[in-house]
C-alpha cells in the first residue's frame, strides 16, 4: 500500500500595496518650515545672540548717524554721513588704522611661522610630548590683562628681567621699551605673537595629525626627503587650516584692545593707538559717541570685507588647489 504526499499548497495571494504618489520637487513644493516646537528650542540658544550681539550692533550702527556727546542737554540730532566724512579727512585716524594695519600684520605672519615649526615638532615622537603640549596652552589659558601686566614687568626699564638680562650680558644698560618711541611698536607686537602662539600651534597640530600617515610612508619610499614630503603630502593636506587660522588672526588682530590698552594706554605718542583704542579714548574720554560709534562702523565694514573674501575663496574651492 503506498501512500501518497500531501498536495503543495499554493502561496496565500499577495496584498496589493497601496503606493503613494511621490510628490516631485517643483514651483509647487511647499517649503520646510520650523513648527512652534522647534522654534522654543532654538530660542534659548537665539535670544543672547539677540540681545547681546545684534542689538548693541545696531544701536551702534543708529548712534554713528547722530551728534551724540556726553554730557548734553538738548537732545540727539540725525546728522547722516557727516561723522564719515570726518573721519575720511581725520589724520590721526588714517594714523591710527595705519597701525591697526601694522599689527595685524606684524603679528600674524611671525606667528604663522612660529606655530608652524612648533606643531611640527610637537607632531614627532618625542619623549614628555604630551607634557610640553599642556605647556604651549599657557599662554592661551591667561586672561589678556594678566598677559599685559607681567609683560610690563618684563619689560620694566630699572627692575625687569628683560633690560637685567641684557645688562648682565653686557649689551647695553637696557631700554625703555613701552616708553620708547621706537620701540613701543615692536615689543607690543612680540607679546601679541606670543599671546597668540598656542591657538595658532593647536590649530596647526590638528591639522597634522588628520594628515594620513600613509602619504607619508609612500612618499619616503619613494626617496623624498623631508622638505619634499612637506611641500606635497605636508602642506596641501594642512592648506585648509591655515587658511582659516590666518583669516582668523587677521580679524581677531584688527580687533585687539585689551592687550594693548594694558601695556602702553596707545602710547607714546599714539604709537601704538590701535583703531579700538581711539574709538575707546573718542568714546570714554572725549565723550564723543556718535563719532566714536562711526570709528568701530569702519573697523566692522573692513572686518566683513576681509570675512567675505575668506568665505568666497572657500566656497569657490580656492583652498583645495
Amino acid at each position: 500500500m503506498t501512500s501518497t504526499a500531501p498536495a503543495p499548497q499554493p502561496p496565500p495571494p499577495r496584498t496589493a500595496r497601496r503606493s503613494l504618489p511621490r510628490q516631485r520637487p517643483g514651483r509647487h513644493a511647499r517649503p520646510r518650515v520650523l513648527d512652534h516646537g522647534a522654534w522654543f528650542l532654538v530660542l534659548p540658544a537665539l535670544l543672547p545672540i539677540l540681545l547681546l550681539s545684534v542689538a548693541p550692533l545696531l544701536y551702534g550702527i543708529s548712534l554713528a548717524f547722530t551728534d551724540s556727546q556726553a554730557g548734553r542737554t538738548d537732545p540727539t540730532r540725525w546728522i547722516g554721513f557727516l561723522n564719515f566724512r570726518d573721519l575720511a579727512r581725520d589724520t590721526l585716524f588714517l594714523e591710527s588704522f595705519g597701525i591697526g594695519l601694522v599689527w595685524a600684520v606684524g603679528v600674524t605672519v611671525p606667528q604663522f611661522a612660529l606655530a608652524l615649526g612648533l606643531a611640527l615638532l610637537l607632531d614627532q615622537e618625542l619623549r614628555l610630548r604630551w607634557l610640553a603640549r599642556a605647556l604651549v596652552i599657557i599662554p592661551w589659558a591667561m586672561p589678556e590683562v594678566v598677559v599685559g601686566v607681567m609683560w610690563r614687568l618684563v619689560y620694566h626699564p630699572d627692575a625687569g628681567i628683560l633690560n637685567e638680562t641684557l645688562r648682565d650680558l653686557g649689551l647695553g644698560s637696557g631700554q625703555a621699551w613701552l616708553t620708547g618711541l621706537d620701540t613701543a611698536l615692536p615689543a607690543v607686537v612680540a607679546v601679541g605673537i606670543w599671546a597668540g602662539l598656542p591657538v595658532t600651534a593647536v590649530a596647526l597640530l590638528a591639522g597634522l595629525q588628520n594628515t594620513p600617515r600613509e602619504l607619508h610612508e609612500a612618499a619616503a619610499l619613494d626617496g623624498a626627503g623631508a622638505w619634499r614630503r612637506f611641500t606635497t603630502v605636508t602642506w596641501p593636506a594642512l592648506r585648509p587650516v591655515a587658511l582659516s587660522i590666518t583669516a582668523l588672526n587677521v580679524i581677531w588682530n584688527l580687533n585687539a584692545f585689551a592687550l594693548v590698552y594694558v601695556l602702553t594706554g596707545g602710547g607714546p605718542g599714539g604709537r601704538t593707538r590701535l583703531p579700538a583704542l581711539f574709538a575707546y579714548e573718542e568714546a570714554f574720554r572725549y565723550g564723543q559717541f556718535g563719532y566714536a560709534a562711526a570709528m568701530s562702523c569702519v573697523l566692522v565694514a573692513v572686518v566683513a570685507v576681509l570675512l567675505a573674501v575668506f568665505l568666497v575663496g572657500r566656497l569657490t574651492g580656492g583652498d583645495e588647489k
